[in-house]
């Protein structure tokens, strides 16, 4: 009679896989144990001077790393909401550096939690004065009349209302992701904001002025509720992985440092987009004047994320039927709100397609 295989021998496939798991087990936990204890991931280090700073508006100038450099300076614009260090996360996952190494002189506004101060601080403060404010200091610093806008998310509805209200401005060519138009399709926080339920002057009375970041992010969240515990179960199943691991804490530290808002800029988001969806329906009016975005007629690339959960495509596509330029090119990436524009993803899709697009337009 034949001896019984041992279990090595009748599977090592098996008795391989077994000593893998034990051994991302025990990774697991001495990780765990590390991350407890361990200081935030090191981000945003690109090289940069601060060239200006006034209350919640920074202005930052990153340091040239190539030899030649484009000749129109590429200002970026954040949202209000979110730090920039998202678009400049580590080295070989940043948007800036690589614009940097492909020749281009690169400009952010990044913002910071607005003081005290700034509570009556509005759309029209952001788009009519912060902007323009940038520009100039980007001009002067550079030596160079024209600008070009890059700019993300609610960064890029700042920038339009900007451009069209102020035709004759220096700006020469834009380029934005994920820039929200019709308002109708972010059904979710409209639901929040509906005026039967949500008094919004009592609320940022309430909490004196300033929206809490604490509220901001709670609003994101409500869009994926799960979201939250899918991601600490992901890292769990990955902690033996160490790229996974930083990847996954700089996401985390970026969403975790969501910015407060100025009572006055909520309140217009609520009232005149939310509600009122004035930008879409042509009703929008700052300081007295009439947002029409046909007044828009520089080059414009307009980036739309395929599966964005914050502005959704319906949301944002409407911005080049509305434009008036001649020169206008809607592109729709496979990706999510941030991953169109960080991560692996955007290494492959976005970015070399912003470079090429900018290439010939900053000479």
């Amino acid at each position: 009679m034949a001896s019984p295989r041992t279990p090595a021998a009748a599977d090592p496939l098996l008795t391989e896989r077994l000593r893998q798991e034990v051994e991302r087990a025990v990774q697991r936990g001495l990780r765990g144990f590390e991350l407890l204890g361990a200081p935030p991931p090191a981000v945003g280090r690109t090289p940069k001077t601060v060239l200006h700073r006034r209350g919640t508006l920074e202005l930052v100038h990153y340091h040239a790393q190539a030899g030649e450099v484009y000749r129109i300076p590429i200002l970026i614009v954040m949202a209000p909401t979110n730090k920039g260090y998202i678009l400049d996360l580590t080295p070989g996952q940043s948007l800036v550096e690589y614009l940097l190494q492909r020749g281009y002189d690169v400009y952010m506004i990044d913002w910071n939690a607005p003081t005290a101060a700034e509570r009556d601080l509005g759309l029209a403060d952001y788009a009519l004065d912060f902007i323009p404010d940038a520009i100039r200091r980007v001009q002067q610093d550079s030596g160079e009349q024209d600008v070009n806008l890059v700019s993300y998310c609610a960064g890029g509805l700042l920038s339009v209302l900007y451009l069209a209200l102020t035709p004759d401005s220096p700006v020469r060519n834009l380029a934005c992701f994920t820039t929200p138009i019709d308002f109708s399709h972010m059904e979710l926080f409209r639901a929040m904001s509906d005026e039967a339920t949500f008094d919004v002057d009592a609320f940022v009375e309430q909490v004196g002025g300033i929206v809490p970041a604490s509220i901001v992010s709670a609003g994101f969240e409500a869009l994926r509720p799960a979201s939250r515990l899918a991601g600490q179960i992901r890292l769990w199943d990955n902690l033996w992985n160490d790229q996974f691991v930083a990847g996954f804490r700089m996401m985390e530290r970026w969403g975790n440092e969501t910015l407060p808002l100025p009572g006055a800029y909520f309140k217009d988001q609520v009232k005149l987009l939310m509600r009122q969806n004035a930008l879409y329906e042509g009703e929008l009016r700052l300081r007295g004047r009439l947002v029409d975005l046909s007044r828009i007629t520089i080059p414009l690339l307009h980036v739309v994320a395929q599966y964005d959960h914050i502005v959704p495509a319906g949301c944002s596509r409407p911005l080049i039927e509305r434009v008036g330029s001649r020169d206008k090119e809607e592109v729709v990436l496979p990706g999510g709100h941030v991953s169109l524009a960080a991560g692996a993803n955007a290494i492959k899709r976005l970015w070399p397609r912003l470079d090429a697009w900018l290439e010939s337009r900053s000479l």
